[in-house]
């Protein structure tokens, strides 16, 4: 990714292009900052979601259909389930039960299963909103379909609980292939996980930050970009900004100023 100049000796410089490292949304706040302000500001995602094959799942020697509740912690772990029964030939009972993080999860997981209350059981956002319900359910042989980046919080919780539990890996965060970005310029690049650092320097090995603007959303995100000795220009949440287009419109105040 190309770059010039020295970014600490002009922190406002104007800022006239962004790449945001997400896919495109319909609607956002950020194209009222693109006409407020004129800026070009483009959308890539920097990292995406691979199915495992069945062949590799086969490896794990885990048999879904001798689990009689499964938790599912986003829309991701919904499709590949449900995908990997289907390649695998695989039917869940109809009395297994679902547990899901939130609601918009068991609102999704009706496209794949006949929506009965008594077998779905929801969460606000985490699975301590769970407990009750697993406590109840405590004899059940729970299987939790995860990416290979797992799902800390839910088995340290599930660990803890005593619940006999399995994860299976059935779906993969990896780097998209950025190659077509290696002569584009950006003033800023925005950043919302460590993922999208790691994804970065996948690409682009010898990335040097130079002057362009890096900014950040949550503290994991910004550990890694300052392990990767880059400097932090704009980063939210914060007291005055905490979305990401108000920090970027705080800095677009002193840097674009007429």
């Amino acid at each position: 990714m190309a770059v010039n100049g020295k970014v600490k000796q002009e922190a406002y410089k104007p800022v006239k292009t962004i790449l945001v490292s997400q896919p495109k949304p319909e609607r956002s706040p950020y194209y009222e900052l693109e006409k407020k302000y004129g800026l070009q500001i483009d959308w890539r995602p920097f990292i995406h979601v691979e199915g495992v094959s069945a062949k590799e799942f086969r490896r794990s020697r885990i048999r879904p259909e001798e689990y009689t509740a499964v938790i599912l912690t986003s829309k991701n772990a919904v499709d590949h389930f449900f995908r990997m029964c289907e390649e695998l030939r695989i039917k869940m009972s109809q009395d297994t039960k679902y547990f899901c993080l939130t609601e918009a999860i068991a609102n999704y997981l009706q496209k794949f299963i006949i929506y009965r209350k008594r077998k779905v059981f929801i969460g606000k956002r985490t699975i301590q909103d769970l407990a009750p319900s697993l406590k109840k359910h405590k004899n059940e042989k729970f299987l939790l379909p995860c990416s290979n980046l797992g799902a800390k919080e839910v088995s340290e919780f599930l660990e803890s609980s005593g619940v006999t539990w399995q994860d299976a890996m059935m779906y993969m965060t990896v780097s998209s292939d950025l190659s077509d970005l290696s002569d584009v310029t950006y003033d800023v690049l925005v950043f919302f996980s460590p993922l999208g650092i790691t994804s970065l320097y996948e690409n682009f090995p010898d990335f040097k930050q130079n002057e362009t603007r890096i900014a950040v959303f949550g503290n994991s995100t910004s550990k890694a970009v300052e392990e990767r000795g880059l400097t932090i220009n704009i980063k939210a949440p914060a007291p005055e900004a905490p979305s990401m287009t108000m920090a970027l419109e705080k800095y677009l105040q002193m840097s674009n100023k007429e």
